[in-house]
């Protein structure tokens, strides 16, 4: 392997392994850290650390300050109703999109697989493994819907939201509706019916919106 290619690998593998300590909360939002520090956390030199920072910085994740360090960037209700919105209008369209394509039912598997696992989830309380299960779920239909602008903006909106849901995930009513929601949806797009789908997606992901922000008020919670 060459050093460019040496070089690259090691920037992903830092921006993966950034990814799972924000995600996880290990780097809180709003947490102010040295570049220093996170190279020697992630046990690499400098410089793929300093790439992947610059990266995560276009996702939303980081904010890099010039010579003051790296802040986890924090996460407010306002900016979770915004991604909501985002993430409302794009999967209702990837939804349109994906019901107007003619797909299989070979196509439809990994959507139909994914609320399968999100139902065992639920029948066993974990909730963990049911989070995992919708957000394949939602990464199929975006990638059924065959616009990669949409998939690309989708991604980053998504990344955010996983913060949020951190926060949420064991304080919201079980996920009982969900599946349902989703069976309808996968109904739609197998039937061609652009408009419904839209029209379900759409609704699904403004209930999810009322609930979040609903919780975040009445717990007196931030996603900082």
């Amino acid at each position: 392997m060459s050093n460019t290619e040496t070089a690259s690998s090691n920037t992903l593998l830092a921006i993966t392994q950034l990814r799972d300590l924000i995600f996880s909360g290990q780097l809180g939002a709003g947490t102010d850290h040295l570049e220093g520090e996170l190279a020697e956390r992630l046990g690499m030199s400098r410089t793929p650390v300093r790439e992947a920072l610059l990266r995560l910085e276009c996702q939303g994740l980081v904010e890099v300050r010039r010579r003051k360090g790296v802040r986890i960037t924090p996460f407010t209700p306002k900016d979770m109703a915004e991604v909501y919105d985002v993430l409302t209008e794009l999967e209702g369209l990837a939804a349109a999109r994906a019901a107007a394509r003619n797909l299989s039912d070979d196509d439809l598997a990994p959507m139909v697989q994914a609320i399968a696992d999100m139902e065992a989830a639920v029948a066993v309380c974990n909730r963990d493994d049911w989070a995992a299960a919708d957000d394949i779920f939602h990464c199929e239909l975006v990638r059924l819907g065959g616009n990669d602008r949409i998939s690309m903006i989708t991604q980053i909106m998504a990344d955010q939201m996983r913060r949020a849901r951190l926060v949420i995930l064991y304080i919201r009513p079980a996920p009982m509706h969900s599946s349902k929601e989703h069976r309808k949806l996968v109904d739609a797009i197998r039937a061609g019916d652009a408009d419904l789908a839209k029209q379900i997606q759409r609704q699904h992901r403004t209930v999810a919106k009322g609930l979040l922000l609903q919780l975040l008020e009445r717990h007196h919670l931030s996603v900082l």
